[in-house]
């Protein structure tokens, strides 16, 4: 088991990060990956959960021990896998699902994706009063309920062929956009692009 992994980041995609230690490339499974992106080719610590199935060895990676703890116990609720998990995470910052889980806030766990009525109130039911990480629960600035709106517009952008550099510059003009769905944040991008 790996507590963290220190190295250079060499590559950021829509869905992993690779990280170079020693000439060895770490392809690691983050959520929202392209917020390392100013660290390019510098040098930065992952925290990170190595995930052994049958049929796989997968390395989950975290900005910080406190968006792996919130990791760990979303696993731990019957229900949500790893990519449920990667999801809840992408699409919010770990003080504002804590917050929405000690308010026993159905309708915030259910906006992220695959977190219906039953999931939310398990997720609830399981870790209500068992969460310590960031003690000092703040409320989630209001641009990081997008983040998963960008996340999935940006792999959609990728999808049609705009390059890296065309794809961060849509990233920040859609950071400070008021967006509603997916498809606000896709149009919203190529609207800004043909300006």
């Amino acid at each position: 088991m790996y507590q963290y992994i220190k190295g250079v980041l060499k590559e950021v995609t829509p869905q992993y990060i690779t990280l170079d230690t020693g000439g060895i490339g770490h392809l690691i499974n983050v959520p929202n990956p392209f917020r390392f992106e100013a660290a390019l080719d510098s040098e930065v610590t992952i925290f990170t959960e190595l995930i052994v199935r049958e049929d796989s060895h997968t390395l989950y990676g975290f900005k910080d021990m406190e968006e792996k703890s919130l990791f760990q116990s979303l696993l731990k609720v019957t229900g949500i896998g790893p990519k449920s998990a990667m999801a809840i995470l992408a699409a919010s910052s770990p003080a504002g699902v804590i917050n929405a889980i000690e308010n026993e806030d159905q309708a915030y766990m259910q906006k992220f994706p695959g977190i219906g009525k039953k999931t939310a109130s398990q997720i609830i039911l399981d870790l209500k009063g068992k969460l310590t990480a960031g003690e000092a629960v703040e409320e989630e600035a209001p641009k990081d309920s997008n983040a998963h709106y960008i996340s999935e517009a940006l792999l959609a952008l990728e999808a049609l062929g705009y390059s890296k550099r065309e794809m961060t510059r849509i990233e920040k003009h859609l950071k400070t956009t008021e967006i509603q769905s997916v498809d606000d944040a896709v149009k919203s991008g190529l609207k800004f692009l043909v300006q």
